[in-house]
């Protein structure tokens, strides 16, 4: 088998494929698959290979291979000069390199951010979950779970019957410093979320593109929005924090005032407003978009999109500039109903020109909406509208994704309100509903060191700082620090959502309202969180499935809730699946120190592990009844902590925290 040697490999150079890692977005697994989508399919074609083999993705370019065998080659995406053996050699064009030859992707000098490099034959890695495709902060996929370094030898298949040739001009992209993005509305535009004045200048705007930016997101530099709420309510005190949804790849994600367009090693599932989404035939751009680069966001109509899945010429990826038409006009919102009963409203809302987010009633936490939302899961599982590639359920909504180019947004609005004619009443619900007993380790060490990375490379002024816990309690009127420990021990925790914070994260809401603390979520958000750590964000608690960034105000550290061990798991976990928890499973808490907890992860880590999980259900008329005789207590404590939070927001007021 021909082995393809790495020399050097550059800034970045991972495995990458397309469309990447499909159909586990609902717990956390992001597609990954190459940044630049479009330039890996054009450099297989040159080669000979299905649009969708594994290649090689460079970042910033100083990428040298040598192979042991004959083979053919190209190279794309950004601009640069490669050679082979001190040769220049041209892009877009299939380049035969001879045993030993070495092929060199110097550093990149001119505009683009990606180089993309296929070999005839493809590259051969074990697959991960159905893709060759690299996902480094989950530790999987490519060649080890990691990036490319020196010394690294990768297999590469036998070329297939394709037959290689030259890229055409007209099927180039135009990479450049200044680019315009086409975007739809939606899901969370004017006048619900920002004013329409703030979208506007959304769209007026010209955004620069930050040095701190990655295959998670693209963070950007531009105008403070225009909010047309004060704040998030039971989601946080910051207008953008919503009540947990899922999201888009190429969704303008407002991290509080931040703006990042979301990429293909993104989450799956946050609480935060984005106005807009960059539609499918244009999400190739993110991976070319360079620090100090600017973006213009143009609006387009959906059903005007042209060839969303294509390569050729069509698709417009050559053309420098986007022709808006206006866009759909509809603020993102597709059609509102309601539920069979008539009681329930429904909301259609658009995610670029592949997903349909379907939200129920008000935006507020109450667990017969995710109940409706969990009924037409199940419904839609059992009968899938055309083209649906990934279900993906939010704490009141569920997301709709379907393939590019096999269904339209129009057919799937018309599919989903066909089924929700279709479906039972909430209130009959009940769902399996496991009792998981996990350890907590109470303002733990990692979560003290990512408040101080934060206070020294993000900002040190922030209202949670320096104790996250602290502002917890003064949030929520109580008295002692030991007040904030006794109720999250007390709580008893329901799973709503898996990969809020990537790779089976649950974002999970105490069954008893009396234990829900209320928080506001870090803005801007962190860049470092320690794996499993724990952390509340408006009503929510989440256990971070990875080290990665986030928003939530820590109160500890767990054990893995995801089995980096796959296809060994540690007990407790489902052979068959890397996940430990599922939706509707109730997680209470009992205390470790540090110490205890660094053993007991070590254990899970060798799969030795033991989690104390006991089978069961949950009822809903149950919880109801529940809540209905305890209704004066849980008033009460709802008024203390509203009371809290509206003299927090008045300091933050008064501080210059919130936008104007």
């Amino acid at each position: 088998m021909t082995r393809l040697e790495i020399l050097n490999p550059g800034l970045i150079t991972t495995v990458q494929d397309w469309p990447g890692r499909i159909g586990y977005w609902g717990v956390g697994v992001p597609p990954s698959g190459a940044m630049d989508d479009y330039s890996l399919r054009l450099v297989n074609i040159a080669v000979g290979n299905p649009e969708g083999a594994a290649g090689l993705e460079c970042t910033r370019g100083g990428l040298s291979i040598r192979p042991d065998a004959p083979v053919t080659v190209c190279v794309g995406g950004a601009h640069v000069r490669p050679t082979v053996d001190g040769r220049p050699v041209a892009q877009w064009k299939p380049v035969h390199l001879e045993a030993g030859s070495v092929l060199d992707v110097p550093v990149l000098d001119g505009p683009g951010m990606r180089v993309y490099v296929a070999v005839g034959g493809g590259i051969e890695v074990e697959q991960y979950l159905g893709s060759s495709s690299t996902f480094t902060l989950g530790r999987f996929g490519g060649h080890e779970g990691r990036n490319l370094a020196a010394g690294d030898a990768l297999a590469v298949g036998e070329p297939g019957p394709g037959v290689p040739r030259r890229i055409l001009a007209d099927e180039v992209p135009a990479i450049g410093h200044h680019w315009h993005i086409a975007v739809a509305e939606g899901p969370h535009g004017a006048p619900e979320f920002l004013t329409r004045a703030g979208m506007d200048e959304l769209y007026a705007a010209s955004y620069t593109v930050h040095f701190n930016s990655d295959r998670t997101g693209v963070r950007l530099e531009g105008p403070r929005p225009k909010w047309a709420r004060p704040d998030g309510g039971e989601a946080g005190l910051h207008p953008s924090n919503l009540h947990d949804n899922a999201y888009s790849v190429g969704a303008l994600d407002f991290t509080g005032d931040t703006p990042i367009l979301l990429g293909p090693d993104g989450p799956s599932l946050g609480g935060f407003v984005c106005p807009v989404t960059v539609v499918s035939g244009d999400r190739w751009k993110l991976g070319q978009l360079a620090p100090g680069d600017t973006v213009r966001f143009v609006r387009v109509r959906v059903d005007a999109v042209g060839d969303r899945a294509g390569i050729s010429g069509a698709r417009g990826a050559g053309r420098p500039y986007v022709l808006g038409d206006g866009g759909d006009r509809d603020d993102g919102v597709l059609g509102r109903g309601h539920t069979a009963d008539g009681v329930t409203e429904v909301t259609y809302r658009r995610g670029g020109d592949d997903n349909v987010l379907v939200e129920y009633g008000r935006m507020e936490l109450d667990l017969e909406l995710r109940a409706r939302a969990h009924a037409l899961y199940l419904h839609l599982r059992a009968n899938p509208v055309p083209g649906q590639q990934d279900l993906t359920p939010g704490i009141r909504s569920l997301q709709v994704k379907i393939t590019p180019g096999r269904s339209t947004i129009g057919a799937t609005l018309a599919a989903l309100r066909e089924a929700e004619a279709a479906l039972p009443a909430a209130e009959d619900l009940a769902v399996s509903s496991r009792r998981v007993r996990l350890p907590l380790s109470w303002d733990d060490p990692a979560t003290k060191e990512a408040i101080e990375r934060y206070m020294y490379g993000v900002r040190d002024d922030a209202p949670w700082c320096p104790w996250n816990i602290e502002f917890i309690r003064r949030m929520n009127g109580l008295e002692t620090a030991d007040d904030v420990y006794r109720t999250v021990f007390d709580a008893e925790y329901m799973v709503l959502g898996l990969g809020d914070v990537y790779l089976g994260a649950p974002v999970a809401t105490p069954l008893d309202p009396r234990h829900r603390l209320v928080t506001t979520k870090y803005n801007p958000a962190r860049t470092w969180t320690a794996e499993n750590s724990v952390g509340i964000g408006g009503a929510y608690l989440c256990i971070y499935g990875m080290e990665g960034p986030g928003g939530y105000q820590f109160v500890g550290r767990t054990t893995q809730v995801w089995n980096h061990r796959h296809p060994e798991p540690a007990p407790g976990f489902d052979a068959e699946h890397p996940w430990l928890l599922r939706h509707f499973d109730r997680i209470s808490w009992y205390p470790v120190t540090s110490e205890e907890l660094a053993d007991l992860r070590a254990d899970t880590a060798a799969g030795r592990g033991i989690v104390d999980i006991t089978d069961d259900t949950f009822s809903l008329a149950e919880h109801t009844a529940f809540c209905e005789r305890e209704a004066e207590s849980i008033a009460s404590a709802r008024r203390r902590m509203e009371h809290a939070r509206a003299e927090e927001f008045s300091r933050w007021a008064a501080s210059g925290e919130l936008s104007a």
